[in-house]
Order: structure tokens, then sequence, then C-alpha cells
């Protein structure tokens, strides 16, 4: 229970910062644009690691075994935890952070870092945050 709760802090620490950089409107007007980008995607990479390591741990206090982003998410959906709406948003995340290690020109980072300002990303952290916070 105890690493449950160390992570789900982590998680939740994680996505505030993330929010604040994302929400706040005078962060990409005090910052250059180069910097507001670098700094978007780190903070989503560390929320969505955070994350899912958080699933894992919510979901073996349940005597669900998972290794990976995907099959986590699956037992997540397949345990009704998270409603099925969120299902594709929760592949996405896998694939955008899969890009996002990958990424090493400036353009690509500014489509991803617009992607993952998305509204339906924030919602889908909430949810998780929301629905896992009890074990």
């Amino acid at each position: 229970m105890e690493k449950f709760q160390r992570a789900y802090s982590r998680f939740s620490r994680a996505f505030e910062k993330f929010r604040e950089v994302v929400e706040n409107p005078l962060f990409p007007e005090i910052f250059k644009e180069e910097f507001v980008v670098e700094i978007t995607t780190k903070r989503f990479e560390f929320t969505y690691e955070s994350m899912w390591k958080t699933v894992k741990e919510f979901l073996r206090l349940r005597g669900i075994e998972c290794n990976s982003p995907r099959s986590c998410f699956k037992e997540l959906l397949k345990e009704g935890v998270i409603d099925r709406k969120y299902e594709q948003t929760l592949y996405e995340l896998i694939t955008i952070r899969n890009t996002l290690v990958y990424v090493y020109d400036e353009e690509k980072a500014r489509e991803i870092h617009n992607l993952i300002k998305e509204k339906v990303f924030i919602e889908t952290f909430i949810e998780i945050l929301k629905n896992i916070k009890e074990v």
C-alpha cells in the first residue's frame, strides 16, 4: 500500500507541474518558444511515466500483474476503473510518449507540444487520478 501511495503522490505532483505549464497563459509570453516546448514535453513525459507506474501498482494491489503501459491500460479498462471513452486517448498517450523519446527534430517537437496540450489528455490524467485514489 505504501508503494502505491508514493507512486500516486509522484503522479499527482508530476501532473500538477505539467498542468501548470500547459494552462498558464503567461508561460509562453515569458519564455522563448523553444523552452516552452522543451519543458512542456518533458513534464508530459514525467507525468506519463509516473501515471502508468502508479496504475501498475494500483492493479498489483488488486491482484493483477501487468508489465507494460499497454497491458496496464487494458486492465484498467477491463476492471472498469476508467470509462471506455478514454480508451483511444490512453493508447494515444503511449504513441505520443514513444515518439517523444526519439524526437530530435524541433518541428516534430512543436507538433507534439501542441498535441499534448489538448484538453482530452488533461482530462484523462484527471480521470485516472480520481479513480485510482482509493485502493
